[in-house]
């Protein structure tokens, strides 16, 4: 048997078994509910009365009668400022004139007595909501999916050395044939995972009415999102079975996968406290372990160059080139150690030699 055709057995005993996790199946629905919910949900709490701020007691009372909810301003000035605020969704000030942040107040013109002008104050502007949701859905998903793949993949790995069912294994098929085939399983899954997610997000947004707008800020950075996932991931996932392989037990993994764990948790708390910073967000989209996080978020932002992606791109791919040498070498000099938990030097000197 060639270690392509080891490493496909691997992979597809590894995804049989994990299609019938109970875990995995609920972590997905669980994820497409979210999913959902993030996207239906903001249309049908918006479907209230439009707020509108006006400074003219006849104005004002018009509006009342209309079915608006309205907020008194002292003056013009102070209802453009409730506007731009986010207290109110539009204001009417003299000239008549309809003021708005975003969007045209089309509910607002039609019931007035004359057709006013409509003036954007910030035509560019992002919905607050969707600029912390947006951010947070991206590096939370990043995060978690690799944070739990990634465990489960060093417990496979230190459940097998335990067992030494192992020893069967690499007596079988090459040493790196099985750490490809459970890193590409879990790769598959995981990025079969977030694919779904993201399908069903613009589905969401189709079935909600979603504006084109936000549908044009959302598109991209889900879809840059993908490729730099995948990259990072499978940067992960290798260096996760090495700190199983690392590991004799189950309970010295959480030990041994510290500094991993790490790696992982900081570009997240780092994006979501970081993000209106972007000279911070600029280093960031360019760190390995950040960049599949905060380029897509400067993306959705728009606060990249047409070139940045792709070089964060080729970088990303450069760095999991490097980490996957790293963590295969790690995982095949420490895989048939079973004589207590393996360090990393004595490892990264020590390769298997079934490999």
């Amino acid at each position: 048997m060639t270690t392509f055709a080891a490493a496909r057995l691997v992979a597809a005993r590894e995804v049989r078994v994990k299609l019938r996790d109970k875990t995995f199946i609920f972590s997905t629905v669980f994820f497409l509910f979210i999913a959902i919910a993030s996207t239906v949900l903001p249309a049908v709490l918006s479907g209230g009365a439009t707020t509108v701020a006006a400074a003219d007691p006849t104005v004002a009372a018009a509006l009342q009668q209309a079915g608006f909810e309205v907020t008194p301003a002292t003056d013009d000035a102070g209802a453009e400022r409730l506007v731009r605020d986010g207290d109110v969704d539009a204001a009417v000030v003299a000239g008549p004139t309809v003021l708005a942040l975003d969007e045209e107040p089309s509910d607002v013109v039609g019931a007035l007595s004359v057709a006013p002008p409509v003036q954007l104050l910030d035509p560019d502007a992002i919905d607050p909501f969707l600029k912390f949701v947006v951010p947070f859905a991206l590096a939370f998903l990043f995060f978690i999916t690799s944070f739990t793949f990634g465990m489960q993949i060093a417990q496979s790995v230190t459940e097998e050395k335990q067992t030494r069912i192992v020893e069967i294994l690499v007596s079988s098929i090459p040493v790196r044939a099985l750490l490809a085939g459970k890193v590409a399983a879990m790769t598959l899954l995981a990025f079969g995972q977030i694919a779904l997610i993201a399908l069903v997000a613009f589905a969401g947004m189709q079935i909600a009415d979603v504006d084109t707008k936000v549908v044009s800020l959302v598109g991209p950075a889900i879809g840059w999102f993908l490729p730099f996932f995948v990259l990072g991931f499978v940067m992960l996932a290798t260096l996760w079975a090495g700190v199983g392989a690392l590991a004799a037990r189950q309970e010295d993994i959480a030990g041994a996968s510290t500094p991993l764990q790490m790696a992982v948790m900081l570009p997240f708390f780092a994006v979501l406290f970081l993000t209106d910073n972007d000279p911070v967000m600029r280093i960031l989209s360019y760190v390995p372990f950040s960049s599949p996080i905060a380029m897509p978020v400067r993306i959705f932002n728009g606060d990249t160059a047409v070139w940045e992606p792709l070089v964060a791109l080729v970088v990303l791919a450069a760095s999991a080139a490097v980490f996957l040498w790293i963590g295969a070498r790690v995982y095949e000099g420490s895989l048939l150690r079973t004589n207590g938990r393996t360090s990393f030097a004595t490892a990264w000197r020590s390769r298997s030699t079934s490999s």
